[in-house]
C-alpha cells in the first residue's frame, strides 16, 4: 500500500486515504483491515465516487469477510482467473462451430448455415460441450422446429449440428455423441418439369424481355442444366469455343467440372455481349460477380403464368433433366454427369421418367415382334387365302 496518510473512520477496521478522481477532484479511497486464518488482511474496499463507496458500506464488506460470507479480493480474483482459464479451455459447441465455419468457403451456403445456427441452435446448445448435449436437447429442438419449419429445413439444421461435431471429433476437440441425431424424413424428388404449353409460354416471356443479361442467363440454364451459382460465377475464360466445352469452377461438391457446349448454347454465347472491364459472362453491378436474379425471374414467371412455387433457375435445370430422361436416349449416368451430381442418388429422382421411356420402347419392341410373327404365321396365310377364294 502506498505511504500516504491514513484517516480513521468511526467504523473499526475501516480507514481511507486521500486520492484524486478521474475528473481531477479530491476523492476518498476506502480500505478495510481484518484477520483471516490468523493473518492480518488489508484490502481496498472502493473509491468514494467511482464505486459509490462509503464508510458504512466498507464496514459491511469487512463484516462479510470476517464472517466468511465473502472472500477476500485476492482470493476472489484468483478464483475468477481460474474459472476464466477453465472456460477458455472448454470446447463448447459454439467454439467448435466457429472453428468449423472458418473452414467453409464464403458464399450463400455459408451465410445460410450461419443464420440457422444463430436463430435455431445457439441459445439451446451453444454454451454446452458436445458431451453435455443430451438426446432430450435434440428432441426438443427437433419438435419445436417442426412446428414452424418444413421437415427438409429441420433436417438441414440438424445436419449442420452433425457436421460441426464431426469436425470437432476429427480434430480432437471433443468426443463424439453417444447417441444418433435423428433427422426428419422428407421427399426431395421434386422435379418441377414443365408441360409443353408452359415451356412455350416461358420461352415467349423470356424472349419478350429487354434485359439481354437476364434473358440469356435463363436460356443458358435451360440449355445446359447449370446451377444458378455456377452461371453467376461463369467467366469468359471458362468458355472454350475451340473445343466446345464450358468449365464450371468451384462447383457444388468442391471440384471443377466441364460440360459439353451444345450448338444452341454456343450460338447464344457467341452472340452474347461482353461487358467491358468484367471477366464475367453475366456480371452484376459494376461488373462484379452477380449475386441475384430474383427480380427478373419473378417478372418472367408472372408473364409466363407459371405457379408461384415454381423456382425459375431450379425449375429450368430440372426441366432439362426431365426432358432428357423422358427421351429414352440418355441414361441416368449421362444426366448425372451433365448436371454435376456428385451422388448418383440425386439423379434417381428422374428414374421414373427414364423407366417410362424404356417401357414405351419395350412395348414398341413387342409390337414389332408381334407384327413379324403375324406375317410369317402359316395359319394366317391360309386364312387369307381362304378369304380370297371366297
Amino acid at each position: 500500500m502506498p505511504a500516504r496518510n491514513r484517516f480513521k473512520t468511526k467504523y473499526p477496521g475501516v480507514f481511507f486515504i486521500e486520492g484524486t478522481s478521474t475528473q481531477g477532484k479530491p476523492e476518498k479511497i476506502f480500505y478495510i483491515r481484518y484477520r483471516r486464518n490468523g493473518k492480518m488482511v488489508e484490502e481496498k474496499a472502493g473509491r468514494q465516487f467511482q464505486d459509490d463507496m462509503t464508510p458504512a458500506r466498507a464496514a459491511k464488506m469487512r463484516a462479510d469477510r470476517v464472517e466468511g460470507d465473502q472472500l477476500p479480493n485476492k482470493v476472489r480474483r484468483k478464483l475468477e482467473r481460474q474459472a476464466q482459464e477453465a472456460e477458455a479451455s472448454r470446447w463448447t459447441f459454439e467454439k467448435i462451430f466457429i472453428a468449423y465455419m472458418a473452414t467453409r468457403r464464403d458464399g450463400k451456403g455459408k451465410a445460410v448455415d450461419q443464420g440457422r445456427y444463430e436463430k435455431h441452435l445457439k441459445d439451446h446448445i451453444g454454451a454446452k460441450e458436445p458431451s453435455e448435449i443430451l438426446p432430450l436437447d435434440i428432441e426438443r429442438i427437433r419438435i419445436n422446429l417442426l412446428k414452424r419449419l418444413s421437415p427438409q429445413t429441420v433436417a438441414h439444421i440438424l445436419n449442420l449440428m452433425v457436421w460441426a461435431i464431426n469436425y470437432g471429433v476429427r480434430n480432437r476437440l471433443c468426443k463424439p455423441l453417444d447417441f444418433e441425431i435423428k433427422r426428419p424424413t422428407f421427399d426431395n424428388r421434386k422435379t418441377e418439369d414443365l408441360t409443353q404449353a408452359q415451356l412455350k409460354a416461358l420461352l415467349t416471356a423470356i424472349e419478350a424481355q429487354t434485359n439481354i443479361q437476364g434473358k440469356n442467363l435463363l436460356k443458358l440454364i435451360l440449355l445446359t442444366g447449370m446451377r444458378r451459382g455456377e452461371v453467376f460465377k461463369l467467366e469468359w475464360r471458362d468458355v472454350d469455343f475451340e473445343r466446345g466445352f464450358i468449365r464450371i469452377r468451384d462447383r457444388k461438391g468442391g471440384t471443377d467440372h466441364t460440360i459439353p457446349m451444345n450448338d444452341s448454347a454456343r450460338r447464344l454465347l457467341e452472340s452474347h455481349p461482353h461487358t467491358e472491364g468484367s471477366p464475367y459472362v453475366f456480371p452484376g453491378a459494376n461488373g462484379r460477380q452477380r449475386v441475384s436474379i430474383q427480380g427478373f425471374s419473378e417478372k418472367v414467371r408472372t408473364a409466363a403464368g407459371l405457379p408461384k412455387h415454381f423456382r425459375m433457375c431450379h425449375g429450368l435445370r430440372h426441366h432439362l433433366a426431365s426432358a432428357l430422361a423422358s427421351s429414352g436416349e440418355v441414361d441416368l449416368y449421362q444426366i448425372q454427369q451433365l448436371l454435376g451430381h456428385k451422388d448418383g442418388r440425386m439423379t434417381q429422382r428422374y428414374s421414373h421418367l427414364r423407366d417410362a421411356a424404356l417401357r414405351k420402347a419395350a412395348n414398341l419392341a413387342g409390337t414389332l415382334i408381334d407384327q413379324a410373327a403375324m406375317e410369317t404365321d402359316p395359319e394366317t396365310k391360309v386364312v387369307n387365302l381362304q378369304d380370297r377364294q371366297g
